[in-house]
C-alpha cells in the first residue's frame, strides 16, 4: 500500500520542462520548469481567488438582484415592515390580555397586577457618549446671555414674524460636511461625517413630535420648534428622547450612527424645515 502512494507522490513531484521556440531556427524564447504538484496548487489558489471575487461581486453590489431566488429591495423592505407590525401587534394583544386578567381579578374582588410596559426593553447606556462643549460654544453662548440681558422687549415665542438669523441655533454635532444641501436634486439637509456614538444635540428648544425606526433612513428624530422650524435628525445608532418630550438646545437627543438603507458610513443626515419649506442648514448652523 505505501509503495503506490509513494509512486504517486513521486509521480506528482517529478519535474518537467515547458519551452516555446522559434518555429523557423528553433531558438528557445522562455521556459519553464513544472510539475503536477505546481500545476495543481495553481490552479487550486486560482479558483479560490475566482470564487471569492464571485462572492464578493454577488454579496457588495446590486448583481445580487440577479440571483434567482434573492429579493428584491422592495420585498426586503415589505418584510421587515412587517416585521415591525407583527411585532407591535403581539405587544399590543400582551396588553389587552393584561388588562382582561386584571377586569376579570376585580370582578372577583381580588387585587389587579400591575405590569410594567418597559419590562424586557434594554437600557440605553449613556456612558460612551461624548457631550463636551467647545470653547466657542460656550463663550458665544455667554457673549449672548450678556447681549439680551438688558432688553426690554420681552421675546414672544409664538411670534412668526421674527428674523431667523436672529435666532441662536445650537450647532447638533461637528464634523466633515459630506454633502451639501442641494434643493434641485432632492437633497434637502446636509450629511456631517463624525466618529460614531458622538452625542447629536438639539438646535434649538422644541418638543419632539417623531423618535422611531425607518428602513431607509434608520433611526430618525424630528423636534418642532417654536416660529414654524422643524429639524430633522437621521441615521441615528441610538434615541434617547420620545414623541412629546420637551426638549432644551445644546440637549444630547441621539447619537451618531450608520443606520437604514440610504448611508455608507457614521454621519447625520439633518435638515431644517420652515413652513413646509426646506431650509440650507449652513446659512444657519457652522458644522465644521
Amino acid at each position: 500500500m505505501a509503495e503506490p502512494k509513494k509512486k504517486l507522490v513521486n509521480k506528482l513531484k517529478s519535474k518537467y520542462r515547458l519551452v516555446i521556440m522559434r518555429e523557423t531556427s528553433f531558438e528557445e524564447v522562455w521556459q519553464m520548469k513544472l510539475s503536477r504538484m505546481n500545476l495543481i496548487n495553481v490552479l487550486a489558489v486560482s479558483l479560490t481567488i475566482y470564487t471569492a471575487i464571485v462572492v464578493m461581486l454577488v454579496v457588495y453590489t446590486p448583481l445580487k438582484q440577479l440571483v434567482p431566488g434573492y429579493p428584491k429591495a422592495a420585498m426586503t423592505r415589505n418584510i421587515r415592515m412587517n416585521a415591525i407590525r407583527v411585532d407591535s401587534l403581539a405587544y399590543q394583544m400582551m396588553l389587552k390580555d393584561q388588562f382582561i386578567d386584571n377586569l376579570i381579578t376585580i370582578i372577583n374582588g381580588g387585587q389587579p397586577k400591575t405590569h410594567s410596559t418597559d419590562e424586557g426593553t434594554t437600557k440605553i447606556s449613556t456612558r460612551d457618549i461624548s457631550d463636551a462643549r467647545s470653547a466657542q460654544d460656550s463663550l458665544l453662548r455667554i457673549n449672548v446671555e450678556k447681549a439680551q440681558r438688558f432688553n426690554v422687549n420681552p421675546q414672544n415665542s409664538a411670534s412668526e414674524n421674527r428674523n431667523l438669523n436672529q435666532l441662536y441655533f445650537f450647532t447638533p454635532v461637528r464634523g466633515l460636511l459630506m454633502a451639501h444641501f442641494d434643493y434641485a436634486n432632492g437633497h434637502y439637509g446636509v450629511d456631517v461625517a463624525t466618529a460614531s456614538n458622538q452625542g447629536i444635540k438639539a438646535v434649538l428648544d422644541g418638543t419632539v413630535i417623531l423618535s422611531d425606526f425607518t428602513t431607509e433612513t434608520g433611526f430618525t428624530i424630528q423636534i418642532q420648534h417654536d416660529h414654524n422650524l422643524v429639524s430633522v435628525y437621521k441615521h441615528n445608532k441610538e434615541l434617547f428622547k420620545k414623541v412629546g418630550d420637551r426638549i432644551k438646545a445644546g440637549e444630547v437627543i441621539a447619537t451618531v450612527g450608520n443606520t437604514g438603507e440610504l448611508t455608507t458610513g457614521p454621519h447625520l443626515h439633518f435638515e431644517l424645515w420652515h413652513l413646509g419649506k426646506p431650509l440650507n442648514p449652513e446659512h444657519f448652523i457652522a458644522f465644521e
